[in-house]
């Protein structure tokens, strides 16, 4: 099945470099561009895009106000936004990700992670480098007190305690292979246990998921 991706970006280099290397991949089709984020909600509306590589920092809307509207809109709510950032990880892509962002990726990215980073976005499974992740992560906890959130420490309440066991090992990046590997249990069970989190916290991906058991202090910055 191809993934069909809309990328998002002001400088035309990079559109034209990212989209060079997606279309190069057989499972991958870049549907559109875009130079602006009022042009991103627009063609995601009319092209319905699986995936949307959205920049930041861009006139007229920025990155983290399109993507906003494109995770609530009603008419995308299978499109996933994959927002680009550079390593010094910017203070705004915490803000995107509390927009509905399912990721990030790395502005310098190898081809075979530029396509893998839009492959996992795509399936759902969000947290792509492990170890750039928790980073992020942890400083997007750091942004939001050091208190827990009354509501999500209510929340965390409604899981089972294998459930909130699993949703600690989310937080710290691990993929459902190691948190299989770490509990003993096969892959599928883990799935499954992901699944039911996020319906009963009403979480959009394992990104916001990891992000919700920062704010309750399930998991806290070290």
């Amino acid at each position: 099945m191809t993934i069909r991706v809309l990328i998002v970006d002001d400088q035309v280099m990079v559109r034209e470099g990212f989209s060079v290397l997606l279309n190069a991949q057989p499972d991958i089709e870049v549907a559109g561009e875009a130079v602006n984020g009022r042009e991103a909600i627009a063609q995601t509306a009319a092209l319905r895009p699986d995936v949307v590589l959205m920049d930041v920092r861009m006139p007229v809307l920025n990155g983290i106000e399109a993507t906003r509207e494109i995770v609530g809109a009603e008419g995308s709510p299978d499109t996933k936004v994959l927002v680009l950032t550079t390593f010094d990880l910017d203070e705004y892509v915490y803000q995107a990700l509390r927009a509905g962002a399912s990721g990030f990726l790395l502005k310098d990215a190898s081809a075979r992670q530029l396509a893998e980073g839009v492959r996992v976005v795509a399936a759902g499974d969000a947290l792509l480098a492990p170890t750039v992740t928790r980073r992020l992560i942890v400083e997007f906890a750091r942004h939001g007190g050091t208190a827990p959130r009354p509501p999500a420490q209510a929340r965390i309440g409604e899981l089972t305690e294998r459930e909130t066991e699993v949703l600690a090992l989310i937080a710290q990046g691990l993929s459902n292979a190691e948190i299989a590997q770490h509990l003993t249990l096969a892959e599928s069970t883990i799935k499954t246990h992901v699944s039911r989190i996020l319906v009963k916290l009403n979480l959009r991906d394992r990104t916001q998921a990891a992000i919700f058991a920062y704010e309750a202090r399930l998991v806290t910055p070290a």
